[in-house]
Parts: C-alpha cells; structure tokens; sequence
C-alpha cells in the first residue's frame, strides 16, 4: 500500500501539466536557418601580414629545432612534428622592381617559398633535435622521439649534396644534439636521452663497418637529460636533468691528462639536488658555457639559475673538491663551486646564452615570457628585465647572435617564443643602464 499523500500526487501532476501543454506537441516551429554568432564588432579586421625577407613553408606541421651550417650561414636545416627534416639556403631572393602604386596596393608582394635542398625522412616521430657537426658541416645529425639518430654526409661540402648515411636507435626518445667544437676531434657530436643517458658519437664515412662510432656513453642522470653544451675547446661536456642533477663529463680524457680529474671517474663536477645550496626542484632546463669556458650557467623550475666554476684546462689542480662537487680538486680555486645562485625570471629558465667579449652578458629566456639580462662582471647584477617579452607566451629560445666579423663578438640578443615571433635588437644589450 502506498504511503504518498494524494495531494502531494495531485500537486505533482499539475507541476508536470505547467511544463508541458498537451496542445504544444503537435506545434511545429519552423526552420529559420543557422543563426550566425556574434562575433563582436563586425567592422574588426586582423591583419595577416607577412614581412619576411624569406620565408620557407615546408613543413606541415610544427617546427622543432633548426641549426645553421657553419662554413655557409645562409644553409638552414630544420626538423618538426611532421617526422621530416628539411635543408634549405636562406638567402633571399632579389626583390622584383616592379612599379606598384601605395594607395591601391599597400600591402608587399609576398615572395614564394624557398625552395628544400634536401628532405630528411626516415623518422616515425617528431624530429626534435637537429645539428650540423664541427668544423665544416660535413654532417648533419637528425634526432627524435622515436629514438632514432639519423645522419647525413656532404662528400663534397657544398653544403648542398646530402646522402644518407647511417642511424643509430639506442635509446627511447632523443631530446637534444649538441655538435663538438674540438679540432682534435672533428664531425663528433652528443645527445641526450629521455632516460637520462647522454652519447656521444664521432662520424666517419670513410669507416664502412662503422660510419657511426659511439666514444662515450653516460648514465649518471636519474631522470630526462634536457640539456647540453660544449665547453669552447670541445674538451668538456656539461649536461644537466629534470633530476635536477648537473655533471660535466671529461669526453677525451683531457682533464685527467691535466691532472685536475681523478682517476678512474667520467665527470670531473658533480652537483645534484642533495645539495640544498644548488636544490633546483621541478629539475633543470638549459645549460650555457662562457666564452671563456670557465663558467657553467644552468636554468631550471621556478627561474632559478645556478652558475657552477669550471676548470681552465692546463692550470694547477689547488684547495679540496667543493661541498657536492665530486671528483676533482678545484682547478684555479673555483672548479665544482656555486659561484652564483640568481632568480629574475618567475618561471622556468628554457634558455641560457652569455655574450662574446668584449660584451659579459648572461641571458636567460623564461616560460613567464620574460627575458633578465646579467653582467657577468658585476657580481651577475641584473642589467635589465624585459616583461612579456613574446606577449605571455614563453620565451623558448634567448641567444647572442654571432653577427661580427668572422662570427665573432656577438652583440644581436635574438628571441623567438611561443607567440611564433622572433624579435632581435641592439637596444636589448647598448641601452640598459646599471642599475
């Protein structure tokens, strides 16, 4: 037997008569078309505008990485998320002088695409790292996430005739190439990997039953190495994880030959999060080495950037090895130790670049869209912060153009973001006044 009360019954009946009238069933309501949306003032136009020089539209997907041919500049390779790599020559095509009238045309004739020189495929994901090995360009390197080292040879170095040559897949996924400047050993190059092992390689075409040859292979890192550079003199690898771990390697035994490594070790500086002087948590990002080679800035989580002493190879090993540096005794005093501890960007330093003398700038690009500028020779004061630099999209990558010359004395601070601009100026660097 129910419970209900019947005029709870009664009251609910009538709620669902007032929702739906019987007669309403039968009405049709007739199709007017598609509303269109309001899309706000209807008089906004957005300008698409390209201003290039040059520009080549080959990939059909994001790009990832590009490199630029050191014997010829105007050489590009790039690779992406269209599993491709792509080389090209940059130099822009002459302008065609052809009488248009401002008024009726204000826009610039958009040039074509560049033309490729070479297609780089064999990869099944994105190609995230790309490089162009040491001193002539001989080679170039692709490497991805589907763990695949892929290399290319120029036999007659016009930087314009590339064969496949051969692929090495020892690791899962690649994150990073870095081509050694060491004129004792050219054409070599390091990587490193998702599981934190960092490789390194010398190419040689010449050597038919092994064009690939690993030198060196590192396993110290606990998590992904995400970065890594070459000290000037190609002698010193540094490499750091999102481990938060730093360590930098004596590749070609040049530090034990200079008495400032001891025997039987790989690395000659060694700091981790276990030093709560040089603690990055969230893990480390970026790496540069001064043009000097004496100091290592490296950037990670939370804009913290630590700058670690290196050795000057040929000098005297002095003093006992610094708190969480292992190894080595300090060369010059200053080998393993946390010379400087800065935090100007908010979030995530993605990129380090110092100048070249006479300039001693340190730039570092964040997620926050800010780029903070240091000098070097005053205790790294911050010489200027530039805010929202790629209008809050993360600055991902900061470096010192190369535009002296014979490549020397970089002074153009160039920047590219998540915003898919690239800005550069003088003013960045001349016109910061001390603070």
């Amino acid at each position: 037997m129910s419970s209900r009360d019947p005029a709870q019954n009664e009251r609910e009946n009538e709620e669902e008569d007032a929702m739906l009238d019987p007669e309403e069933a039968e009405e049709e309501i007739e199709d007017d078309g598609d509303i269109a949306m309001d899309s706000g003032d209807e008089d906004e136009v957005i300008p698409l505008q390209n201003d290039s020089a040059a520009h080549f539209d080959g990939h059909t997907d994001s790009i990832f990485c590009i490199a630029q041919h050191p014997a010829n500049p105007a050489i590009v390779a790039t690779g992406g998320g269209d599993d491709v790599a792509y080389i090209f020559d940059s130099t822009p095509e002459p302008s065609p002088l052809l009488p248009r009238s401002y008024e009726s045309d204000p826009q610039p004739r958009e040039r074509k695409s560049l033309e490729r020189i070479a297609k780089l495929d064999g990869h099944t994901d994105s190609v995230n790292a790309i490089a162009f090995t040491l001193p002539k360009g001989e080679y170039v390197a692709t490497a991805g996430l589907d763990g695949q080292l892929r290399v290319y040879h120029n036999a007659s170095l016009d930087a314009r005739t590339w064969t496949f040559l051969a692929s090495a897949s020892e690791v899962e996924e690649i994150n990073w190439l870095a081509a050694c400047p060491s004129p004792s050993h050219p054409n070599a190059l390091a990587l490193g990997a998702s599981d934190g092992s960092v490789w390194v390689y010398e190419l040689n075409a010449a050597d038919a039953n092994s064009p690939l040859t690993i030198a060196q292979a590192y396993y110290l890192h606990t998590g992904p190495s995400t970065a890594g550079a070459w000290t000037p003199d190609g002698n010193l690898l540094a490499t750091v994880s999102e481990d938060s771990s730093f360590y930098v390697w004596d590749v070609w035994g040049e530090a034990a030959a200079a008495g400032v490594a001891t025997p039987g070790t790989q690395h000659i500086v060694g700091l981790t999060g276990e030093d709560d002087r040089f603690a990055v948590e969230g893990g480390l990002y970026s790496v540069a080495i001064s043009p000097g080679g004496t100091l290592a800035a490296v950037g990670g989580a939370g804009g913290l950037i630590r700058v670690v002493g290196l050795p000057k190879l040929g000098a005297p090993a002095a003093g006992k090895p610094a708190k969480g540096a292992k190894g080595a005794a300090p060369a010059g005093g200053q080998m393993g130790q946390i010379l400087a501890s800065l935090q100007a960007n908010a979030e995530s330093v993605e990129s380090l670049s110092f100048s070249d003398p006479p300039l001693t700038l340190l730039a570092a690009g964040g997620v926050d869209s800010t780029i903070a500028i240091f000098d070097v020779a005053r205790r790294f004061a911050i010489r200027r912060k530039i805010e929202d630099a790629h209008e809050g999209e993360a600055v991902i990558r900061a470096e010192f153009v190369k535009a002296g010359a014979g490549g020397k004395n970089g002074w153009l601070l160039t920047t590219a973001g998540n915003d898919g601009v690239i800005r550069s100026g003088v003013s960045l660097v001349f016109d910061i006044p001390l603070n």
